[in-house]
């Protein structure tokens, strides 16, 4: 499936929940507790769990701009011309913006 399709599928399925009018600070409590299973699984190099973290998370996440009347594909366009021309090198295996490097 598309990833247009998937995207209407949770915010339809938000919708049938009621999730769509929830507060966004309890949905953003949500977007947290997913990232952390993100982090659990990769301390465990456990690639199953790290998908369906990964997943979750953008469940959440796509849950929380629909309360905020902001659909994942502008916030993720936002986010991209930001970073698009952005330098920087690596750190210590982190990418760090030029603007936040130490002379």
């Amino acid at each position: 499936m598309d990833l247009n399709k998937l995207v209407e599928k949770v915010e339809q399925w938000s919708i049938e929940k009621g999730l769509d009018k929830a507060d966004s600070s309890k949905q953003f409590l949500k977007v947290s507790e997913e990232t952390g299973e993100v982090a659990a699984a990769l301390a465990r190099s456990d690639r199953d769990a790290l998908e369906d973290g990964i997943g979750d998370v953008i469940v959440t996440l796509i849950i929380l701009g629909q309360q905020n009347n902001l659909s994942i594909e502008r916030c993720l366009n936002t986010a991209y011309q930001e970073i698009s021309g952005r330098k920087g090198k690596m750190v210590n295996g982190v990418f760090v913006k030029e603007s936040d490097l130490k002379e």
